[in-house]
């Protein structure tokens, strides 16, 4: 009677739940719908499933919100990405933290080549406003996604920067899709939407809470493969975003700043703790992140994979789909033995065709 793609929704949206059940309960069952199908007595085996919650779950409580939900997604042009589903961003996928669903708007893919993330005091300077919309325009030749909260400040410019330079941009929003917030940056928003979107895992109807706020900039730092702070505060949703960053092997780069300006004491602490790489200029974080001509060159190399094997073709693409990426990660998502794996990222190693990062991550030559 209900689709693979209900049973989800409702999973996740059953009391109880959450996230980190949803990936549990689908990864030892085979799907959302085998979940609402085992009895509740096998269901209590799975770790973290107790004799409340695996009633809860039989109950189909959910069901009928799913109904409602999914109407109000399809009247309103949203969608919902599921973490099995082939268009879930690569880049969140394996993180430990990672959302089980997110809702999305918009006509451009989060699976983007290249994405930088651009994070800032909403309070942001003229200084910082007009840095923000020049490293825009200086990145528009390498055609990168810009991924930034619609917040005011720095994330606004960013946003609206991008639409300048015709670059794709995505929104991440702590609240429900239907609630723009704040207001003022509805029109931006609905631009976004052409070439890049809005995305958030709260469902509709929730409203912006300062709880939810933490969490969004965990998505923004996934989804990004470099984080650049403009400015920043010491304690801010900036510097949660840097440190997001950090824990999931990403490159950070943060401006410093006037020593006895309080909007930039977060940039200079991220570089003087070695939380981040100084921000000299665009064409030296391009050349750090080996986004230049050698990088666009291997990639177009890429394209004809026909001399590689099977797993070595699998491999290049997870790195060119999904940008840098830890061992385990690479073992993961490719399923090949860590012995062998080990053994094939040497070989494209040695053909010039990857390079090995600090703390076993390999990347695009």
């Amino acid at each position: 009677m209900y689709s693979e793609r209900f049973y989800q929704l409702a999973l996740w949206l059953t009391p109880g739940v959450g996230d980190m059940l949803t990936r549990l309960l689908v990864s030892n069952c085979g799907s959302a719908e085998a979940v609402f199908k085992l009895p509740p007595g096998k269901l209590q085996k799975i770790r973290g499933i107790g004799d409340l919650l695996s009633r809860t779950i039989a109950a189909k409580t959910s069901f009928v919100q799913t109904e409602q939900m999914l109407q109000r997604l399809d009247q309103g042009g949203y969608t919902f990405l599921f973490f099995t589903d082939k268009n879930y961003p690569p880049r969140l996928k394996s993180l430990y933290d990672a959302p089980a669903v997110l809702f999305f708007k918009g006509q451009g893919t989060m699976n983007h080549p290249r994405t930088v993330g651009i994070v800032g005091t909403r309070k942001a300077t003229d200084y910082g406003r007009r840095l923000t919309e020049e490293i825009v325009e200086q990145l528009a030749p390498y055609q990168p996604a810009i991924i930034s909260g619609l917040a005011y400040g720095i994330d606004i410019t960013a946003h609206k920067a991008a639409l300048k330079y015709d670059l794709p941009t995505f929104g991440v929003m702590a609240n429900g899709l239907d609630t723009i917030y704040p207001a003022e940056h509805q029109k931006t928003a609905f631009q976004m939407q052409e070439l890049g979107g809005i995305v958030s895992e709260q469902p509709l109807g929730i409203k912006p809470d300062r709880r939810f706020f933490l969490n969004r900039n965990r998505i923004i730092a996934g989804l990004s493969d470099v984080v650049l702070v403009i400015e920043s505060a010491k304690k801010g949703g900036a510097m949660g975003t840097a440190e997001y960053a950090n824990n999931y092997n990403r490159d950070v780069f943060a401006i410093p700043g006037n020593l006895k300006n309080p909007g930039s004491e977060g940039c200079n602490f991220l570089i003087y703790h070695n939380k981040a790489q100084l921000f000299l200029d665009v064409p030296s974080m391009v050349d750090s992140l080996n986004w230049g001509e050698q990088s666009a060159n291997a990639k177009d190399h890429l394209q004809d994979l026909s001399m590689l094997s099977q797993e070595e073709s699998q491999i290049m693409s997870l790195l060119r789909d999904a940008g840098s990426q830890h061992i385990d990660d690479l073992a993961w998502r490719s399923q090949i033995p860590m012995a062998k794996l080990a053994s094939l990222l040497l070989n494209l190693e040695f053909q010039g065709l990857i390079r090995s990062l600090p703390g076993k991550v390999y990347g695009l030559s």
